[in-house]
């Protein structure tokens, strides 16, 4: 386990340095990192401290939170198929943003998109679990998630068929594909507290997804609060991909597929998972954001197109061994 996890935290450092040097300017990595620490402040600084030092701390912080939260989703539903967009809250996201695509509050207030975009996961946090009750178990939980992500696409599609003009419709279709592209400090500084706040509340859950393994009947006899680990888990999952969907737009696949991945490697125990998986998430957004950049340079490559290609067959190839495995 130890030498996993070392092994994790290497891989993130190494691809640190990485994202940072590359793009489409033609400078080396010696030059290109130097010129972070640069108080001249010319072209070169400027551009390592306001687009690419943000773009490779956004991944790490916004990779490392999904892949956190589908590890303790997958915990708490006991199901390797669950993933954090399951309760509704990057949908909901995803809705947010594009009401203030469609409005003209992206254009007029800077940090109108994330903002909205995060009224918009408060409100579906707020409803999901108004639909599940206080006593409500995982299935109430999961069918909760599954109307409300249902009704926000729904919308979504509405606002996207009313679009006034089709630059606003492109600019929303775009949007939900999810990007890295063009981000400051400012979208790092708005993430940030969301991310750290919700890794610090699932990562005190680990207890309680241990015990869940043996059953709700057996958790609860451990003296554990089913009630307020479901609380902790919904709060803490939307706090993360709430702040990340504001920011970054829809990127699926890293909660879904990463513990899955990690989940042999740590003997199958939820608690062992969760740090795994965030650092495994971390790893693999950083290398979809560095593909992005390296396949089509000239194009705007979406982040999120890259994570389904990557995510999508792997997941296959999942479920083809795990089939195989049970034959």
């Amino acid at each position: 386990m130890t030498r996993l996890m070392l092994m994790l935290a290497t891989a993130v450092l190494a691809l640190f340095p990485l994202s940072l040097t590359v793009g489409p300017a033609d400078v080396g990595i010696g030059e290109s990192l130097a010129a972070l620490f640069d108080n001249s402040y010319g072209p070169l600084t400027l551009v390592m401290r306001e687009i690419r030092l943000p773009r490779a701390l956004l991944a790490v912080i916004i990779g490392g939170g999904l892949g956190l939260t589908g590890a303790a989703m997958q915990g708490y539903l006991r199901n390797p198929l669950a993933e954090p967009g399951l309760i509704g809250v990057s949908s909901s996201a995803a809705l947010g943003a594009v009401l203030a695509i469609n409005t003209g509050l992206a254009a007029s207030l800077t940090l109108g998109l994330p903002l909205a975009a995060l009224a918009g996961a408060l409100a579906g946090v707020f409803l999901v679990m108004a639909l599940a009750g206080p006593q409500g178990g995982s299935l109430t939980l999961i069918l909760a998630g599954i109307a409300i992500s249902a009704m926000a696409a729904a919308l979504t599609s509405l606002v996207l068929n009313l679009s006034p003009n089709p630059f606003a419709a492109n600019e929303i279709v775009f949007w939900m594909m999810g990007s890295l592209a063009d981000r400051s400090m400012l979208h790092v500084w708005l993430v940030l507290p969301f991310a750290l706040t919700g890794a610090a509340i699932l990562m005190t859950l680990s207890r309680g997804l241990d015990a869940l393994t043996l059953g709700e009947d057996a958790a609860q006899t451990m003296g554990m609060n089913l009630n307020r680990l479901r609380l902790l888990l919904v709060v803490g999952t939307a706090a993360i991909v709430g702040g990340a969907t504001a920011v970054a737009g829809a990127i699926g696949f890293i909660g879904l597929v990463v513990p899955h991945i990690l989940r042999p490697l740590v003997g199958g125990q939820p608690s062992r998972l969760l740090c795994a998986s965030a650092l495994g998430g971390a790893i693999m957004l950083q290398l979809s954001d560095i593909a992005v950049r390296i396949i089509l340079p000239s194009r705007d490559l979406k982040l999120g197109v890259v994570t389904a290609l990557v995510g999508a067959p792997l997941f296959l190839h999942l479920i083809y061994k795990t089939r195989k495995g049970l034959a």
